[in-house]
């Protein structure tokens, strides 16, 4: 069995989140931790952009968010979330790209998305026009959801108790409605089984409400008094309060709840079911690279981007070649947390990437793992296997190891080709082979026909 290299990536393939904005910035930084308390409890108008620090867009407009936070100091708070550190609090708001700008205005259990101009003026503009409106609902005795303003209905336990996540986010639960409404829904649930004189959950019960609230929209949070609704509680084995299960989405019966492993916090609960919500991600697309735009959209995008060279078609068939991308669509799905992009293309048909790469020597599949943003790459020299590659990604994932600046400083444009059909290569056909014109020259013995006498 050929022997497996296993090369370590080094942190500085890895980018590592630093922040956009200085300690001098009036623009405020926020976490999981101190956004329920800060903005969704707030009046105040607040403007949040979600950001990764890797990410170019992100950069050109932190100068302009900079200047808007200065300018609107006082009258709309401006605030700026890590998404690439913090995740979860990102995935509450269905934020998939960056940077996405939230307003939050009087409800602030819905959000809107900002789609102005990038441009401090615009922002500012923006920001003056929402808290313009909020005076005016606020006049027409309109109420929001947060700040003074919200609260929740309250209860001896079990999704009671308010917070800041809107009133009555929770969903009671009985025996009568419990099949019709957690069974084959669209949205997982968290169910807590509870009993009305049990301190554990009285305590957990504004925990919990405000956890309903920031989920509001991806995550349903149900609450069963056990006591009361004997036959759902007994059918899931519940002896101790509180109890809380789990339930993907579209389960079909008590054989699909799984217990929660979280903890009791509202941060925790989010952080847990925004983790589930990523795990029911559907797998990122493993794209032929065709055109200069693929390239790029892979590795300009996101914060590394996985290149691999699979032979020509002739040399594995399409049998052959779909088994390749069986392994880098399954590799993409166990990483796709990762957001990384995942590209391919046939040996020879991309020679301009493939000298950038330092492909060569290797033979082919040939992978690498590339951070286009600080130049660097990680070239894969093992046993193209699933068990090889897997050592791989996880050292790339933890930043370990050894790698190498990008040839030539940037990823080269790329030729426009036509996309595989899918179908074995017929003998017919151009057959990209690199070094074949030169190995002909050279090592292939020259014939002179002399003429006869």
């Amino acid at each position: 069995m050929e022997h497996i290299i296993l090369f370590s990536v080094v942190a500085a393939l890895v980018p590592f989140s630093s922040a956009l904005f200085g300690a001098k910035s009036d623009v405020i930084q926020l976490t999981p931790e101190v956004f329920q308390d800060k903005v969704v409890k707030s009046d105040a108008v607040w403007l949040v952009e979600f950001y990764a620090p890797w990410c170019g867009h992100c950069k050109s407009l932190a100068p302009e968010w900079d200047k808007a936070a200065t300018a609107l100091k006082g009258v709309v708070k401006v605030g700026a979330v890590d998404a690439d550190q913090h995740s979860s609090l990102g995935g509450q708001f269905g934020v998939k790209g960056f940077p996405t700008i939230k307003i939050f205005g009087l409800d602030k259990n819905k959000p809107q998305d900002y789609q102005g101009q990038r441009t401090a003026q615009a922002i500012v503009d923006k920001g003056l026009e929402v808290a313009k409106q909020v005076v005016k609902d606020r006049l027409g005795g309109k109420k929001g959801s947060g700040g003074g303003s919200s609260g929740g209905k309250k209860t001896d336990g079990g999704g009671g108790g308010g917070g800041g996540g809107g009133k009555n986010a929770v969903v009671e639960l009985t025996d009568s409605n419990f099949e019709d409404l957690v069974y084959n829904s669209k949205e997982p649930w968290l169910v807590e089984f509870f009993a009305p004189w049990c301190g554990h959950c009285k305590n957990l019960a504004p925990e919990f409400e405000r956890a309903a609230g920031e989920l509001k929209g991806q995550f349903k949070l149900g609450a069963l008094d056990a006591t009361a609704h004997t036959a759902t509680a007994g059918g899931f084995g519940v002896r101790g309060y509180p109890t809380l299960k789990y339930f993907p989405a579209g389960s079909s019966g008590s054989s699909s709840a799984e217990e929660y492993g979280g903890g009791r916090t509202s941060a925790d609960i989010v952080r847990w079911c925004s983790e589930k919500v990523e795990d029911q991600l559907p797998p990122p697309e493993v794209n032929e690279i065709i055109n200069d735009a693929v390239l790029k959209g892979a590795c300009e995008d996101s914060p590394l981007c996985i290149v691999t060279v699979l032979p020509h078609i002739l040399d594995t068939g399409a049998e052959g070649r779909n088994d390749y991308l069986k392994i880098l669509l399954e590799l993409g799905d166990k990483y796709k947390k990762r957001s990384w992009g995942w590209v391919w293309t046939e040996a020879g048909k991309q020679q301009k990437l493939e000298d950038v790469l330092g492909f060569g020597g290797f033979g082919y599949p040939a992978l690498a793992a590339i951070n286009s943003r600080k130049k660097k790459i990680a070239v894969f020299k093992g046993s193209f296997s699933r068990d090889g590659l897997e050592e791989f990604m996880r050292a790339v994932a933890v930043g370990r190891g050894a790698t190498e600046t990008l040839r030539g400083d940037s990823l080269p444009t790329v030729d426009t080709v036509e996309p595989w059909d899918g179908k074995d290569g017929e003998v017919g056909q151009t057959f990209y082979l690199p070094f074949v014109e030169l190995y002909t020259h050279i090592f292939l013995p020259s014939v002179i026909v002399l003429p006869s006498r």
